[in-house]
């Protein structure tokens, strides 16, 4: 079992840049992919990014393709969005997700565990 903490949440102005941590405990975070999403008020849960235990291969939904960046440090046990070029239909509380796979799942439903989320404000 693993437990996730998002961090790096909080209120940028359009166009700005804001860097989300989420820390794993374990000492097996190399055996997850893991995975960025995002709720919305009143919207569905959005897959946003994934990337595999290794990091050698990721994968972005067309929301933030471009703009975005995942990357994980499996010393630090810690897993990073880069967010850049923000627009205000960003705004949305931002979860970690983990999976113990050596595959790369690209859907919501295909992860086990979750973080409580950070909320990400794009103000216009």
């Amino acid at each position: 079992q693993v437990q996730l903490v998002e961090s790096g949440g909080g209120l940028v102005q359009a166009g700005g840049s804001l860097r989300l941590s989420c820390a794993a405990s374990g000492r097996t975070f190399r055996e997850y992919a893991m995975a960025w999403l995002r709720q919305a008020p009143g919207k569905e849960r959005e897959f946003v990014a994934a990337i595999n235990w290794s990091g050698g291969s990721t994968y972005y939904a067309d929301s933030m393709k471009g703009r975005c960046t995942i990357s994980r440090d499996n010393v630090k046990n810690t897993v990073y969005l880069q967010m850049n070029s923000l627009k205000s239909e960003d705004t949305a509380v931002y979860y970690c997700a983990a999976r113990r796979t050596y595959n790369l799942p690209s859907g919501a439903a295909d992860y086990d565990y979750w973080g409580q989320g950070t909320q990400v404000t794009v103000s216009a």
